[in-house]
């Protein structure tokens, strides 16, 4: 499924990109002074770009010649992008990583020295940072029906059923989760030749929850590791077409409950989802009434109300 690992690399980065030159450019810029602290060899850079129309090829190519590019002359999606460059890859952890982020010092040699400290774990995820400093969620419970539910309905705020207490917890003391965001994913590559490769069904969105589910269907331990720092900036490239990822994200969560829970879960998630959003629909839809800067957020919300059925 993948190839084989060869002396002296340890680490294969892989970073999808599209249309996000300017932060690919800094990503890359961090990934570089990240590889010099981890010495000559020890790893090797893919980026695969999704059809960019914005020069970002161009400028990894004339910026970043140690970069291996592959570009595809459309968008393939996140996670058959990301498998094109696993097949080729051959260190014996894959990185996963956004082109909106950037490493911090030690992060990426503080998470290889985790998983080789520890046999069981089949991936490990760092700390995320917004773009402020803020603490972003890098991790998460899995998202049952009920428990999406929960959050969106703001229980969440009484009782902690879909989220960690991250703020809580100790900033160098790792913790044992069941979802690693896809943003920063280090996995082991003896363990996807297990558990197979991201499902390509999945065009964008919730393919690191069922990669995540599958690894620990077979046994394997996933971690959070706060002392890996990463800042993510978060969704640059679905903003550029928002109201048609936010239907993809929803779409992508019934795929997955849907293949693991099978037809009567996935109609239990979109009925659950659609009474979640319909009081929302109402709120945005009169809020836009009285201000303008509403309007996108009401027609989301409906759009997304209008697409669940047909899921």
């Amino acid at each position: 499924m993948t190839g084989e690992p060869i002396d002296g690399v340890t680490l294969s980065i892989i970073i999808v990109n599209w249309n996000t030159r300017d932060l690919l450019a800094a990503c890359l810029e961090s990934v570089a002074a990240e590889i010099a602290r981890m010495g000559e060899g020890e790893a090797e850079t893919f980026v695969v770009d999704n059809a960019s129309t914005d020069g970002s090829p161009e400028m990894v190519q004339e910026d970043f010649p140690w970069v291996r590019l592959i570009r595809n002359t459309e968008n393939v999606g996140f996670a058959r992008a990301n498998n094109q460059a696993i097949r080729l890859a051959q260190g014996r952890y894959l990185l996963l990583l956004n082109s909106d982020t950037c490493l911090h010092a030690g992060s990426l040699q503080t998470l290889v020295d985790f998983m080789d400290a520890h046999p069981a774990a089949g991936a490990a995820g760092p700390r995320l940072l917004n773009g402020d400093g803020t603490l972003q969620v890098s991790c998460h419970p899995l998202l049952t029906p009920e428990r999406e539910f929960w959050r969106l309905s703001f229980l969440e705020r009484l009782y902690a059923r879909a989220t960690y207490p991250l703020e809580a917890w100790d900033a160098t003391t790792p913790h044992r989760v069941e979802v690693i965001k896809g943003a920063c994913l280090l996995g082991r590559r003896m363990v996807l030749d297990q558990t197979g490769l991201l499902d390509e069904s999945y065009f964008m969105y919730t393919e690191e929850m069922d990669l995540c589910y599958r690894m620990a269907q077979a046994g394997w331990e996933l971690w959070h590791v706060p002392a890996a720092t990463v800042t993510h900036y978060g969704e640059a490239s679905s903003r550029q077409v928002a109201a048609d990822m936010y239907v993809q994200l929803y779409r992508s969560k019934v795929q997955f409950h849907r293949k693991f829970g099978g037809a009567s879960r996935a109609r239990r998630f979109k009925a659950l989802m659609a009474l979640a959003y319909l009081p929302r629909a109402c709120a945005a839809s009169g809020a836009a009434l009285l201000s303008p800067g509403w309007r996108s957020r009401a027609r989301i919300y409906r759009r997304l109300l209008a697409a669940l059925p047909g899921m």
